[in-house]
């Protein structure tokens, strides 16, 4: 009735060996329960990233906070107690310097205030005044002044942003059009127009000398760079 090679007793020998004795098959339903295990996996450590920001978050005030009661280089000319004052360049010749320069003022620029921009790449005197304020020659740029009060430069203004410091620091300061200016289009210079921007006038019987009203290239700050002074002089 059977095939012979189906009695064989090597055959069934060799089937015996290749099951496994501690085989086990699983029903229909713990299929299921592990592959609905398998669907939903749970996250391996679901409060590490909230752990890592507070203690960032906690980090930053206590920076903020010891930068703040430390004692910093002021500024004192008229109107500086109500504005922001922005040193910076636009330059491109370092990249991060650049890149520094133009986060902060970014930054600055959201919260609506009237900010002082000034770029020492335009006028040299800038950083003349800078260096006398801070008391050394060699400087990080971008430097802020908040409320006449020096801030830091792009590190402490992204950690104060980061940590909510900057926004109290500013909140005193009057709230201005953060709209462009239509004549010097934001860049807060504009042509001198006694020497058209080339810093030399003629004067009959001297012949030509440097303008006196414009700096050495022949700029002059627009009139929206003292339009907050004007105000608070009034």
């Amino acid at each position: 009735m059977w095939a012979p090679w189906l009695r064989s007793p090597s055959r069934v020998r060799t089937t015996s060996k290749r099951t496994s004795p501690n085989f086990s098959c699983s029903s229909f339903k713990d299929i299921q329960s592990l592959c609905g295990e398998e669907s939903n996996p749970q996250p391996a450590s679901p409060k590490s990233l909230s752990i890592f920001r507070r203690v960032r978050i906690s980090t930053s005030l206590l920076r903020a906070w010891v930068h703040r009661n430390a004692p910093q280089p002021c500024i004192t000319f008229p109107g500086a107690d109500q504005r922001i004052v922005l040193y910076f360049t636009s330059l491109r010749v370092v990249r991060k310097t650049f890149n520094d320069c133009r986060v902060v003022r970014s930054i600055l620029r959201s919260f609506r205030v009237s900010i002082d921009e000034r770029d020492v790449s335009m006028d040299a005197q800038f950083l003349d005044e800078l260096q006398g304020i801070i008391g050394c020659t060699k400087l990080s740029l971008p430097i802020v002044f908040i409320g006449g009060r020096y801030v830091g430069g792009a590190e402490e203004i992204g950690r104060l942003h980061e940590c909510g410091e900057l926004n109290k620091l500013i909140a005193g300061l009057p709230v201005v059009d953060p709209g462009a200016c239509d004549l010097c289009g934001g860049l807060r210079f504009i042509l001198c127009d006694l020497c058209d921007g080339s810093h030399k006038v003629f004067v009959e019987k001297i012949g030509f000398r440097s303008c006196t009203v414009c700096n050495v290239n022949g700029l002059i700050r627009c009139s929206c760079s003292f339009v907050l002074h004007r105000s608070l002089t009034k």
